[in-house]
């Protein structure tokens, strides 16, 4: 496999890449004997849910402080640690692959990022971290609304950018993106009953009640897990 010269992936149309095929595929790659056919399996089946899996890790949380200069780099570097690992996973244990993995990525580069950002720390002119921060010090001169709406602004950006991360299904991802709706339209929505809200999504997408409220709960739980973090240390981690 470390031979093996693998070209760039190809576009896919459908915007979900880490399918249930995907978790099949690791499964027989991890099963079959042959290296031959676990090559196979891999440049079919699994290079590309790696490579986006790796791309869009490392946009979503801004993991940037790299020793390379290109970031299709650091995902082959990625790529290669995931490969070394691939055998561990075992789903009787009940974890799915793109969980799994998805965590491997995220532990290594916090560990790489770590490591590199104390590096330039170490030897960048004070000039050049205080840019790094600036946006911590403009949020002093805020008022606390414009604080909550430069929050929301954020939020809104980070979930419609990873819809099909933070919601693989393609309906409940379109879901949420109507739930978004409503913060990227609120400064021209005077409506403050949830009935009226939910009358309001069901005009973009045609669902039931109950299958808004376990979208709009999920949103709910990373809104507050991030303004948590917004509020005590002044300034987003998206």
């Amino acid at each position: 496999m470390s031979s093996l010269i693998i070209p760039k992936p190809k576009p896919k149309k459908s915007g979900v890449y880490f399918t249930q095929d995907t978790e099949d595929a690791i499964v027989a790659y991890n099963n079959c004997p042959d290296p031959e056919e676990r090559s196979k399996i891999y440049n079919r089946k699994i290079h590309y849910a790696f490579f986006k899996l790796t791309e869009n890790i490392i946009h979503t949380f801004k993991f940037y402080y790299t020793e390379v200069d290109n970031i299709e780099d650091l995902q082959h570097e990625i790529i290669t640690f995931l490969l070394s690992k691939i055998h561990l996973f075992d789903p009787s244990k009940g974890a799915k692959a793109y969980s799994y993995f998805g965590t491997i990525v995220k532990r290594y580069l916090i560990i790489s990022n770590t490591k590199n950002y104390k590096k330039r720390v170490d030897k960048a002119p004070i000039e050049d971290l205080e840019q790094d921060e600036n946006h911590s010090y403009e949020l002093e001169d805020m008022s606390p609304n414009e604080r909550l709406n430069y929050f929301i602004d954020k939020y809104t950006e980070y979930c419609s950018n990873n819809l099909n991360i933070l919601f693989p299904k393609a309906k409940e991802a379109q879901i949420a993106d109507a739930i978004l709706e409503l913060f990227r339209k609120r400064e021209h929505i005077d409506i403050f009953n949830k009935k009226a809200l939910y009358i309001y999504i069901r005009e973009i997408i045609d669902v039931k009640t109950p299958k808004i409220t376990k979208i709009a709960d999920k949103l709910g739980d990373i809104f507050k897990e991030h303004y948590l973090f917004y509020l005590e240390n002044g300034y987003t981690n998206f």
